[in-house]
């Protein structure tokens, strides 16, 4: 077996999930701590890729980064960077796809971290982001690594955004989810069999994780 689609997929996956921890993080801390303007419009916004069909979803990310896109025109003429058909766009795809997945446990282990904790560290002088770093994020850090590791399951099996924004070049962009599709296309079924198991143990595995963090997280 062609071991670089699973070194892709173990690539772009924790890339996507370190982007998810950066930024859900912040935008479900934002979520849980304050009411914002178009709140309910920016929680439909990250709902949105768990029910879009994976290629309306990278048809969308296609149009925005591709080179006629606004996104991808700027950033290709401002400082040369071409994500369609890279893996960096494999990346933005996984991202895109794992963040609801994310910022769903985050959001409620934010929302469940006592307040009067929080209150407690202010009158006490502390800034918004001591508090944030040292009170709220250790007491949700279960439910965050929870989301981290399913965002992380959902990002290594990401099929039909990849395949829309980086396409499936062997050896520069194919991974595992597309390896295995090119397989049994070819009628290669032992070697579908073999990375099919694979991709079911990465799978498993997370969740398995992600509901001993949960049940640990809910535990008073």
């Amino acid at each position: 077996m062609d071991l670089f689609p699973l070194l892709l997929s173990l690539q772009v996956a924790t890339v996507a999930t370190l982007l998810n921890l950066l930024l859900g993080t912040l935008i479900a801390w934002a979520l849980a701590r304050w009411s914002l303007p178009g709140q309910s419009l920016l929680e439909t916004l990250i709902t949105l890729p768990t029910v879009l069909p994976p290629t309306v979803l990278g048809y969308y990310l296609l149009v925005l980064l591709g080179s006629q896109g606004a996104v991808g025109r700027w950033l290709q003429g401002t400082l040369g960077i071409r994500l369609v058909f890279t893996w960096y766009g494999a990346v933005v795809a996984a991202t895109v796809s794992a963040f609801p997945l994310f910022v769903g446990p985050a959001h409620a282990a934010l929302q469940g971290v006592d307040r009067r904790l929080e209150d407690a560290a202010r009158t006490l002088g502390r800034s918004e982001w001591a508090i944030f770093f040292t009170i709220t994020l250790p007491l949700a850090g279960r439910g965050i690594l929870a989301g981290a590791v399913l965002a992380f399951a959902r990002a290594m099996g990401d099929f039909g955004a990849t395949l829309m924004v980086a396409g499936n070049i062997p050896g520069r962009t194919q991974t595992m989810a597309l390896a295995i599709y090119d397989a049994v296309q070819a009628g290669n079924y032992a070697a579908a069999d073999l990375m099919v198991l694979i991709m079911t143990l990465s799978s498993a595995l997370p969740l398995w994780l992600a509901r001993r963090l949960s049940r640990v997280a809910q535990t008073p």
